[in-house]
């Protein structure tokens, strides 16, 4: 079984470099409603299947990708949620929002909307509908939770050709299992 797990292309968003709590939630979410430049690797548009999350972005990368057509579209696959780690109105750096809720998600800390052991769930959930399909097919996902999702497909015996730390936008990394 092939699968190719694409990150999304660039998002066309200006991020402000210091934010209240307010405002970094403001922030998250026009990234999620922003364009993407849709520079992708090109070389994997011969999958049957198609897998996107419910974020235009991967619906946008994916067209760039394979053109128009019919994409299974799952929230099982969604980018992790990210919000402030705490409410406040003194601006904060951007990076210090990000590396709080990160850790929150990675702590447990409910004030996330999801938490490791929920998107781990989630990954698990997917790998195991997409094994039982037993085909081939491309997913288009979001960086983020890309490590998750490639830490359960080596669960289930596939293994990478390229091993990242991050992923660029646009990258697509195969996934093969001899079954």
């Amino acid at each position: 079984m092939r699968i190719v797990v694409t990150r999304h292309g660039k998002v066309l968003h200006d991020w402000k470099k210091w934010c209240t709590s307010a405002e970094f939630d403001e922030q998250c979410s026009l990234y999620d409603k922003a364009p993407i430049d849709v520079a992708v690797d090109k070389g994997v548009e011969d999958a049957q299947t198609v897998y996107i999350s419910t974020l235009d972005r991967t619906f946008q990368t994916a067209e760039a990708i394979f053109g128009k057509r019919d994409f299974k579209r799952t929230s099982l696959i969604n980018e992790v949620p990210l919000r402030s780690g705490f409410d406040t109105a003194v601006k904060m750096p951007l990076w210090f929002w990000n590396v709080l809720g990160r850790l929150q998600w990675l702590t447990g800390i409910k004030r996330q909307p999801e938490i490791k052991a929920h998107t781990t769930i989630r990954a698990e959930q997917f790998v195991k509908q997409i094994i039982k399909s037993n085909e081939d097919c491309a997913i288009v996902t979001h960086g983020f939770f890309m490590h998750t999702l490639i830490k359960a497909l080596r669960k289930e015996g596939f293994t990478a050709d390229k091993n990242r730390v991050e992923y660029r936008n646009g990258e697509a990394i195969v996934l093969r299992r001899d079954d």
